[in-house]
């Protein structure tokens, strides 16, 4: 009889009747009525952990031959399985999307990250309700369900206190959610949320994102086992590491230190050398081609060549500590006796390591995706700034080739396997019976869904919440458990990503890189129909390092028509190779939360609302307009943050210092230009104005501030350049205080609230309806006041 006899395709279970009334009063029932039971799991149906490192790649941990130590990888997969062979999509909301629902990243509308979605379909942000997720599967099916850190999936128009939160992770199938919602977090000083709710996490010394992450992690399970003994649980815990920022105690990439002095050319060297004693490569594997236009570590002058040690170690030890951390989740599942009857999925990675660090690596993050370099001149007077609160860290894209070894490219590169090959660990003591085993069949991501719901005696659903689903487009893994020679189910798969595109078949692939990944500001535009295709026969040639695409015309031919064929079938078309751009909803065409509203009015205490849910103040004339309030008998009261966006590393604000009114652009913590009243405010009700006159001629262009108070200027002066796109993707826009980092030096990190009283805060934008104002109808209106 199959397992699946018991029904549960639809979802959730339709109620049975709870039996028939018979009497007027209790004491005359005939039949005693059955208690209502919510929907119980299969009998013997195992916990399931899942867990996601970022920014990782196949030759980072310990486990697949890397340099960062891992030690709950190796325990891991020296009690389960190791697949060599197992793929992503080469970035992270896809990667999610797809392991979420066992589809396609394009199929579920995620053909590029969250804050990329255009109004393609594709690439729209939006899970489609015939696709439900892994969480609320299991969750119909009486799972317990929570997840914790990073959840990248949620279309950035909907992250505000006024939802929707259908697409929230409480919405998506989770019982429990404590984490951030966006592609990176500050894990000294993260903006968290539990459930729909914001919070913020204790500022105690010594604190850090990943640590608080499985003390949450660990306490949910605890209670849940405590609580609902009887019942499975579903665990899904994404770190912010290994993603930028690169933020951990020195203590541990002072656990590397020296280990990288040699560089990214010998460490591909020796991670080679230990992949194939390990056997997670062929013993006949080669180093594919180096990046064009990335320099060996011999050309590098001594600055860069100190810098780009330190990077790594930085790397290293973010990575390192992550991992441990991991562990006192493993050992509490231990202690509770639930590890063995867990089926537990360790992702190495979403994507491959990142490239979008760019030649030299950065103090600062966003700067690199608006084109500006740092000066390894400057960086080494702060050397010893990386990896703590006053950086925003991400490494050379040599080391992101070295975490990649064998395989050419990087994150966002979906054509090779640098992009999208990651290191897999699955332990399950009671399902699996070759312990340190190595696996090496194809798969992909969406081969996730299925294998859990198969280990769980699951059927995929036909419904769930009265929508038919669409198929499932994965396959299970559960026959390469216990059958290491099983054959390959996976015989063909689509790589799609910033235009890069690639087809596997049968042994073979067909690849075409379209851009650089660090490369992300645009130059002009490039036709897709003149890119370069190159054949690889991984039969022979693991780390696609020869291409034979001039040996075998007729083979490559095949393969680009069968791309085609693929890319039709799950929404891949139009290709976009867009990436900065569309971090801008205008320029994306998406979704704009505001419409064509070019003034918001704000009230007092507002909090933690994304760029995405504010009035778009980049690359155009503005004023921000605040209505406060300066109590007591003298000006002391006057102090704090009246309104603020972004933070240390880009951002604006209003704030008053000694009951003067303050003004602060803060161009990526290169430049900071500040503002200030030489006259204290009175007690009293008070208008504080800035006036933002955008230069124009395009993105990113200087103009002038002017500050004034009760309509009478009080200060004025050139900010030389703005911020063209984005200010953060973790810190947000805040009235009354300052959360997360500080925008301004000014005034502290914590307890910066405004002591008087913000009754509204307006902001004005004076856009031309043809992009980027010219600053011509902005000061017309002043003229005319």
């Amino acid at each position: 009889m199959s397992r699946f006899s018991g029904g549960r395709h639809v979802l959730p279970e339709p109620e049975v009747p709870a039996g028939v009334v018979t009497a007027l009063g209790i004491d005359e029932q005939i039949g005693a009525f059955e208690p209502v039971r919510p929907t119980a799991a299969p009998d013997a149906a195992p916990n399931v952990v899942v867990v996601v490192l970022d920014d990782l790649g196949f030759g980072s941990s310990s486990a697949f031959g890397g340099p960062c130590r891992m030690p709950t990888a190796d325990r891991l997969a020296a009690d389960g399985l190791r697949y060599t062979r197992f793929h992503v999509t080469a970035l992270c909301s896809p990667t999610r999307q797809a392991l979420m629902t066992g589809r396609n990243h394009h199929s579920v509308g995620m053909g590029g990250t969250t804050e990329m979605a255009t109004s393609a379909p594709g690439y729209t942000g939006y899970r489609p309700r015939s696709a439900a997720t892994m969480a609320r599967t299991l969750q119909a099916n009486g799972y317990s369900t929570a997840a914790f850190g990073k959840w990248h999936q949620t279309p950035p128009s909907e992250i505000s206190p006024v939802g929707p939160f259908d697409r929230w992770p409480t919405g998506e199938g989770f019982d429990h959610f404590y984490g951030f919602m966006g592609a990176e977090m500050n894990h000294w000083s993260p903006l968290l949320y539990e459930g729909t709710t914001p919070i913020d996490p204790p500022r105690k010394p010594g604190y850090h994102l990943s640590e608080d992450l499985v003390d949450h992690a660990v306490d949910w399970v605890r209670t849940q086992r405590t609580m609902t003994p009887d019942r499975p649980f579903f665990t899904y815990l994404a770190f912010g590491a290994s993603h930028a920022p690169l933020h951990v105690e020195p203590e541990w990439p002072e656990r590397y230190r020296g280990r990288f002095d040699e560089g990214w050319d010998a460490e591909r060297e020796r991670t080679l050398a230990r992949q194939k004693e390990m056997g997670v490569v062929p013993p006949d594997a080669e180093l594919a081609p180096w990046a064009e236009g990335v320099p060996h570590w011999d050309e590098l002058g001594d600055d860069q060549r100190a810098l780009g040690a330190r990077f790594m170690e930085t790397f290293a030890g973010f990575t390192e500590h992550a991992d441990t951390q991991l562990g006192r989740f493993v050992t509490a599942l231990e202690e509770l006796g639930e590890l063995d009857d867990t089926v537990f999925v360790y992702l190495l990675g979403d994507n491959g390591a990142s490239g979008e660090g760019g030649i030299e690596g950065t103090l600062v993050e966003h700067r690199l995706g608006h084109g500006i370099v740092d000066d390894p001149a400057e960086m080494i007077g702060r050397i010893d700034e990386l990896g703590g609160p006053a950086s925003y860290p991400i490494a050379p894209v040599g080391w992101a080739l070295a975490m990649n070894t064998p395989f050419q490219w990087t994150k966002q590169v979906a054509s090779h396997f640098g992009g999208t090959r990651d290191g897999l660990v699955v332990h399950w003591p009671r399902g699996i019976t070759d312990r340190g085993g190595l696996r090496d069949q194809f798969h992909h991501v969406i081969d996730v869904l299925p294998t859990i719901l198969d280990c769980a005696g699951i059927p995929q659903p036909g419904s769930v919440d009265g929508v038919a689903q669409k198929p499932i487009e994965g396959v299970s893994m559960r026959e390469t458990f216990t059958a290491p020679a099983a054959p390959d189910r996976r015989r063909t798969q689509y790589f799609e990503m910033c235009g890069n595109r690639g087809i596997y078949h049968e042994g073979w692939t067909a690849v075409t890189r379209h851009g650089v990944p660090w490369d992300m500001v645009p130059t002009g535009p490039r036709s897709f129909r003149d890119d370069v295709w190159e054949l690889y026969d991984i039969r022979t040639d693991f780390s696609q390092a020869h291409d034979v695409a001039a040996e075998h015309p007729e083979r490559l031919a095949a393969l680009q028509e069968l791309f085609l064929i693929e890319a039709s079938k799950y929404q891949v078309f139009p290709l976009d190779d867009r990436v900065t751009e569309r971090e801008n909803p205008r320029l994306a065409g998406r979704l704009d939360l505001l419409g064509d509203r070019r003034s918001i009015t704000y009230h007092g205490r507002t909090r933690r609302l994304t760029e995405e849910t504010t009035p778009n103040v980049k690359n155009t004339s503005h004023s921000v307009v605040a209505d406060v309030e300066v109590g007591g008998l003298d000006t002391a009261d006057a102090d704090g943050v009246v309104v603020a966006q972004g933070g240390r590393f880009g951002g604006w604000a209003l704030y008053c210092v000694g009951g003067r009114a303050c003004y602060v652009y803060n161009y990526f913590g290169i430049t900071v230009h500040t503002l200030r009243a030489e006259e204290p405010m009175t007690p009293g009700r008070h208008e504080i104005r800035m006036d933002f006159c955008y230069d124009g001629g395009g993105f990113g262009r200087g103009g002038e501030a002017v500050l004034s108070v009760d309509g009478v200027k009080v200060a004025h002066g050139t900010v030389d350049a703005t911020v063209a796109y984005y200010f953060s993707f973790d810190e947000t826009l805040d009235v009354g205080v300052d959360l997360g980092t500080p925008v301004s030096e000014d005034y502290p990190a914590v307890g910066n609230e405004f002591t008087g009283t913000v009754h509204t805060v307006r902001i004005d934008l004076w856009e031309s309806e043809d992009g980027p104002d010219d600053g011509g109808r902005y000061r017309r209106i002043m003229a005319a006041q």
